[in-house]
Order: structure tokens, then C-alpha cells, then sequence
């Protein structure tokens, strides 16, 4: 038998010839990274994106994904797609595990990528307060897989209530607790309530979907306290029009399968969604470097790490201090106007050069409370109520990640806001996941 030959696809160079260009990672493909690679498209450099997962996520609208508002497609890009114009730059999909200062390379579990100069940008996960434990029953939203188990989660919650015998069971499956009230918390929040008293409200025929409690817990005074009293105010107002239970000064104690503790009591319920806080990644531990009691790496003026002038930690991951003496949030204008910064600090260090401080430039805030209610605060214009609303749907649209994306969260919400229907509705949780919303019956 003759074996035909083997064609062998040649492998072209990593990047363009830029001879003695400065070699730039950035690890992480978030807010933060991926302004700090656009920023270097045409800077004498060889940039090179390291990250676990092969797409950028919008993340500040993960939870419609998980809310069956929309799909995952509309809100990830992958990040090839990102940069495959930037003849500089080249994508390695993989896990960072640590960095070797002094020979200059990262670690990923494959490899080592030296660099001239280091950008940290990978981010935080949710953080519990030293109860791991809870996050098998209370998950966080920060990925697409987040998004996605969550949202199966809600639905079979609707599911197994459809079929259940047991009243009181039925009433803990449709009890829905949402831990924190950040924007994340109070807009997951409204969403649910949305999802089960509008979307799904002629659905079923045994239950009642309108029935279901939606409550939001928040250990604080009020919610929403980055933003001042009256849109706080507002915002409170308008999520209890939605049908949602606010509890206010209310602390957690305890989550497990089927209640949620708190000092005055239990809740039952069978989905707990957790946005009271956040972890960040273990850059501080490769760096050696010091860091905050949310793993944040402290960073000087520039954003670089104390006694380095090629490493920069940004984004989420970085504790750095605003022109009011406060650690600056980890919010994505933060992240990437500290990425901005970072290429530019490079470029300048390439030309000889110096660079002033990071100054954070603080456009506003703005949190959605549900249907034709949000609230804004843009450079001293407080907006409330459906006005907001527009403005927070402007906002997000224009800066989600390509047109095509654009067109098709403006056509979904549009046709949401007139039809109150969500076509992202798919449980795609495999037998065993399924199987922990909640304990296993035997059929009648």
C-alpha cells in the first residue's frame, strides 16, 4: 500500500517583522487588556493577549444572559475576531500560572512568554467572606458558563414547580434570593421579576409564575450606595414595583440546598444568586507583591507594582488609590481607561520619555431597575425613571463589542419591551446539574 504524501500547512510568523519591537504581554482579555492591545496597534511593539477562554465578555449585561433576556452570542466576542486586524498582536488560549520576575516570562501550564513589559488584567471572581462553601448554592456571575448555569438554573427552578406535589416545596422552588444590592444584585433582581411575572406569566398551567417571591437581601442601609440618597431612593422604589422584596440591614449567615440563614430568621429557597462581592485573581501572589483583603495588588500613581518599571496590574485586579483618596472601583470605565494608560506609559518608556500619574476621568454610573426604570449619574446630571432607562440603553449599546452585536440587542430589547417575551429560554445544564436544583423525588 502507498501512502499518499502528507501536505504540511506552513507556519507563518507570530507577528509582523517589527525587528527589535518591545515584547508586550497583556493576561487577560477583559475591559482592561483589551484597551491596553488596542492602544499598542500602532506602537513599536509585539503584543501578545494571554486568556483562559477564547472571548471577551460585556460583562455588565451577563445577567440578561442569565435572565433569558439574551442569548451569549450578543454579549462575547471571540477575541481573535477583536484583533485580527492589529498586525501586532497575536491570541494564546490559555491559563496563566505564575510569573517569573526575574527571567522575565510568564507561566502558563504549557509554556513560558517572555516579555519586555507586563500588563496584569485578569480580573476578580466572586468572594464569599471566608464561606466557599456557599458558592455551590449561591453562584456569581462573571463568566458566560455563569450566565448560562444560572440561567438554567431559574428555569428548571419553574420546571420542578410545575410538576411538584408538595406545596411547601413548590414554594421554597419558587422563592428566588438574591444576595447584594449592587447594581449587579438590583438588576439581576429586577430581571427575575420581570422573567416571572411578565415573560412567563401564561405559560403554565399548574402554577402561577406571577406568584413567585424575588427577594433581595443587602447587610448595608440602602441599596445601591455608590450613588447618592434620591437615586438610591428611587431605585428602591421602583424594584418594589416589580413585585420584589427588599431587606434592608440583612446579613447572611448561612446558604446551603434549601434555605438561606439570616441572624433573624431562614428563607427557603431553592436558587440563591450571589452579587455581594468580589475576589480578585492571584496576580498579587505571582508578583510577590502586596495586597488588599480582596487580593487586589496594590499599584503606585503609574499603575506599575513597587520597585518595577515593566510590570502594570490593572482593571479589577489593581488597588489603586483616585484623586479623592479612595480606591478607585472595579467598574469597566476604570479598566479601561487604566489600559489606555498602560500603553501609553509603555510608549512613552519606549521613546525615553515620562508619564504623568493615572487620573481616572469619572463620566458617571448607572443601574437598571427593570422595565422603563433606571438611574443615572453623569457628571452632576442625575437622571431617574424611564429617561434614565434610555439613556442606560444608549449607553450599553454603544459600547457593546461590534455593530452586529449592536443591531441585535436593540432589536431584542425593543421587541421585549413590546412583546414582554425572552427567547433565550433553553436549560442546557446536563442530567447531573440538573439533578442539584433541587433534591431528587420519585415519580408518582
Amino acid at each position: 500500500m502507498t501512502l499518499e504524501p502528507v501536505s504540511v500547512c506552513p507556519v507563518t510568523p507570530q507577528h509582523r517583522d517589527d525587528g527589535d519591537a518591545a515584547r508586550v504581554v497583556i493576561v487577560g482579555a477583559g475591559f482592561a487588556g483589551l484597551a491596553a492591545a488596542k492602544a499598542l496597534a500602532h506602537a513599536p511593539t509585539r503584543v501578545t493577549v494571554i486568556d483562559r477562554q477564547n472571548h471577551h465578555v460585556f460583562q455588565p449585561l451577563l445577567y440578561q444572559v442569565a435572565t433569558a433576556a439574551l442569548a451569549p452570542t450578543q454579549i462575547a466576542t471571540p477575541v481573535r475576531t477583536i484583533l485580527r486586524k492589529q498586525g501586532n498582536a497575536e491570541v494564546i488560549l490559555g491559563e496563566v500560572v505564575g510569573v517569573d520576575l526575574e527571567r522575565k516570562q510568564v507561566l502558563t501550564a504549557d509554556r513560558r512568554v517572555s516579555f519586555d513589559y507586563l500588563i496584569l488584567a485578569t480580573g476578580a471572581r466572586h468572594a464569599y467572606f471566608g464561606h466557599d462553601d456557599w458558592e455551590h448554592h449561591a453562584p456569581g456571575l462573571k463568566t458566560i458558563d455563569d450566565a448560562t448555569a444560572l440561567r438554567s438554573r431559574i428555569l428548571l427552578a419553574f420546571e420542578r414547580a410545575e410538576v411538584e406535589e408538595d406545596e411547601a416545596e413548590r414554594a421554597r422552588l419558587l422563592t428566588f434570593v438574591i444576595v447584594g444590592g449592587g447594581p449587579t444584585g438590583v438588576e439581576t433582581a429586577g430581571a427575575v421579576a420581570e422573567l416571572a411575572k411578565r415573560a412567563l406569566r401564561r405559560e403554565y398551567r399548574r402554577i402561577n409564575p406571577q406568584c413567585a417571591r424575588i427577594i433581595l437581601l443587602e447587610a448595608g442601609q440602602r441599596l445601591l450606595s455608590a450613588f447618592p440618597d434620591d437615586l438610591s431612593a428611587s431605585a428602591l422604589a421602583a424594584i418594589e414595583r416589580l413585585g420584589v422584596e427588599v431587606r434592608l440591614n440583612t446579613a447572611v449567615t448561612g446558604i446551603d440546598a434549601a434555605t438561606v440563614a439570616l441572624r433573624d430568621g431562614v428563607i427557603p429557597t431553592r436558587c440563591v444568586i450571589w452579587a455581594a462581592g468580589v475576589q480578585a485573581s492571584p496576580a498579587a501572589k505571582w508578583l510577590g507583591a502586596t495586597a488588599d483583603r480582596a487580593g487586589r495588588t496594590l499599584v503606585g500613581p503609574d499603575l506599575r507594582i513597587v520597585g518595577r518599571d515593566d510590570v502594570f496590574v490593572i482593571g479589577d485586579c489593581a488597588y489603586a488609590i483616585g484623586a479623592d483618596g479612595k480606591p478607585l472601583p472595579g467598574i469597566a470605565p476604570v479598566a479601561k481607561q487604566q489600559g489606555a494608560y498602560a500603553a501609553r506609559a509603555i510608549k512613552s518608556a519606549i521613546r525615553g520619555e515620562a508619564v504623568a500619574p493615572f487620573t481616572y476621568v469619572d463620566f458617571g454610573a448607572m443601574a437598571t431597575v427593570g422595565r422603563k426604570a433606571a438611574i443615572a449619574e453623569l457628571r452632576g446630571l442625575r437622571l431617574k425613571g424611564f429617561v434614565g432607562w434610555l439613556t442606560w440603553c444608549a449607553a450599553h449599546i454603544y459600547f457593546l463589542i461590534g455593530f452586529r452585536n449592536r443591531i441585535a440587542v436593540a432589536f431584542d430589547w425593543i421587541w421585549s419591551f413590546l412583546t414582554f417575551e425572552r427567547g433565550g429560554r433553553l436549560i442546557l445544564a446536563q442530567p447531573a446539574q440538573r439533578m442539584d436544583a433541587s433534591p431528587s423525588r420519585e415519580a408518582a
